[in-house]
């Protein structure tokens, strides 16, 4: 097995051109990182970790999805084996991950923050675990540390209606540098097709908003309590992860009836939950824009496929893909009722279906307004579509139906702190494409200009968007 140094300076840039553009206008920008799912109590704790197991294996769902395809039992997944025998587990399967991003991520990830450029593998996880644990001691290897070390700029934690925000407040209060902003994040109160999971969310969602929960219009007061309390705390974004978007957001009298029935009876059902889904979406997305938020829409993800394993192991462990669920209609009809009031706030929506990846770029354009430069945005690359090739395609399917130089760029939507490198893996691609084209002749041989493009991809877009 070679033992010598696996990311490169110039990692993924072939051409002049692009080591350019990368060195020279994007490489040492600061990180506005709009959406992930950092746990803001480790932040305002400025938690250190104790083995580089569980600030990195712990949770990431990636890893222990390669780990079962390779015969990984998973005691050494999420079992009771001890963290040392984890990290082994993982560092001996390292070697067959090729091709698969995971092994571009792991070496990016040992090389940015722990100087580490040697392949990892059953040989050498020993003295890997024994440093990368030495440096996990260090002040610069805290939460809080970590994020400077990345030049973070702005973080974008998704939290439930329901949460207190006050590990926000806490950050806020103690002056920390890096804003930690919170995301309104509703799915539980639009999920009423979980019965009795909604029917307990009420009560906790009556309970923090001080309105008890008897109808549709008590449970649009109790979240328009709860919006306006995230809008106190600094909250400037929405988040909604859907597998597509309601058909329907009209309810009948009846309807809306049956809906303070079915609040009071257990192990009732109600009949229409896509028209539900629809009418509270559509009260909050005109909350949103009242209050000059940005709406989020995470589309397409089939969950929880393994229902053996969810009954063990719950949600968010390894078991979800990608979907096949109608898009663009609905989209097109959701996003039409709402510009037909004009209460379209600036909208993101990520596409999880690469075969969709076009028609949701063409999409973003039927609503610009000429007053609001990229209000609607096609999202970066997502979860199954964060490596290269869904980066690279997610990019063309922009630039060929949109405006690529308005594009807001990467995130991480990501539960770790070592993930940060892949805005460097975005930034890389993105001047490698770039310089590609400079140098064919496709676009302007002008180094200025076209990294002037790329910074504001990378940082300055969002930052304007965002209104940071």
């Amino acid at each position: 097995m070679t033992e010598g140094a696996v990311i490169s300076e110039d990692f993924l840039l072939s051409s002049g051109k692009a080591r350019v553009l990368y060195h020279d206008y994007v490489k040492d920008l600061p990180v506005i990182d709009y959406h992930n799912h950092l746990p803001p109590a480790e932040i305002a704790e400025n938690k250190k970790f104790s083995t580089l197991t569980e600030i990195w294996l712990k949770g990431d769902h990636y890893k222990w999805r390669a780990q079962r395809a390779l015969g990984v039992s998973e005691a050494f997944i999420t079992g009771e084996a001890s963290d040392y025998e984890k990290f082994m587990a993982w560092a001996k399967i390292v070697p067959a991950t090729v091709r698969n991003p995971l092994f571009h991520w792991t070496h990016m990830e040992l090389r940015d923050p722990f100087g580490l450029n040697n392949y990892l593998n059953e040989r050498s996880a020993e003295w890997i675990y024994a440093h990368c644990n030495e440096l996990l001691c260090q002040d610069g290897f805290s939460t809080q540390g970590l994020l400077e070390h990345y030049k973070v700029e702005m973080v974008g934690t998704t939290d439930d209606p329901c949460d207190d925000l006050a590990h926000h407040r806490q950050l806020t209060e103690n002056g920390y540098a890096v804003k930690v902003k919170p995301s309104f994040r509703p799915d539980k109160a639009l999920m009423i097709d979980k019965t009795e999971q909604f029917r307990e969310y009420m009560k906790r969602l009556s309970t923090v908003s001080g309105v008890e929960i008897t109808d549709l219009p008590s449970l649009i007061e109790a979240l328009a309590s709860r919006v306006a309390y995230f809008d106190l705390h600094h909250c400037v974004i929405s988040d909604h992860g859907l597998s597509a978007l309601p058909a329907t957001y009209l309810l009948t009298d009846a309807e809306k009836s049956e809906f303070e029935v079915f609040l009071m009876t257990e192990g009732s059902v109600f009949s229409n939950p896509d028209a539900f889904c629809g009418h509270v979406l559509t009260e909050l997305c005109r909350m949103y824009h009242e209050r000059g938020w940005v709406q989020q829409f995470h589309l397409g993800a089939i969950r929880n496929n393994n229902l053996g394993m969810f009954y063990r192991l719950g949600a968010d462990a390894g078991y979800d893909s990608i979907g096949d669920f109608a898009q663009i209609e609905r989209m097109s009809k959701f996003f039409g009722y709402l510009s037909a009031t004009d209460q379209l706030a600036k909208t993101i929506i990520y596409n999880l279906n690469p075969a969709d990846n076009e028609a949701f770029a063409a999409m973003t354009g039927n609503f610009a307004d000429g007053d609001v430069k990229g209000k609607m945005q096609f999202g970066s690359g997502w979860w199954f579509l964060d490596q290269k090739d869904g980066i690279e395609r997610q990019l063309n399917a922009l630039s060929n139906m949109g405006i690529l130089s308005n594009f807001i760029g990467m995130l991480t939507d990501s539960r770790s702190f070592l993930s940060y490198s892949r805005h460097d893996y975005f930034r890389r691609i993105l001047c490698n494409l770039l310089g590609a084209e400079m140098e064919s002749g496709l676009l302007p041989d002008d180094e200025k200009w076209i990294g002037q493009i790329a910074g504001d991809i990378c940082y300055q877009n969002a930052k304007s968007y965002f209104g940071l």
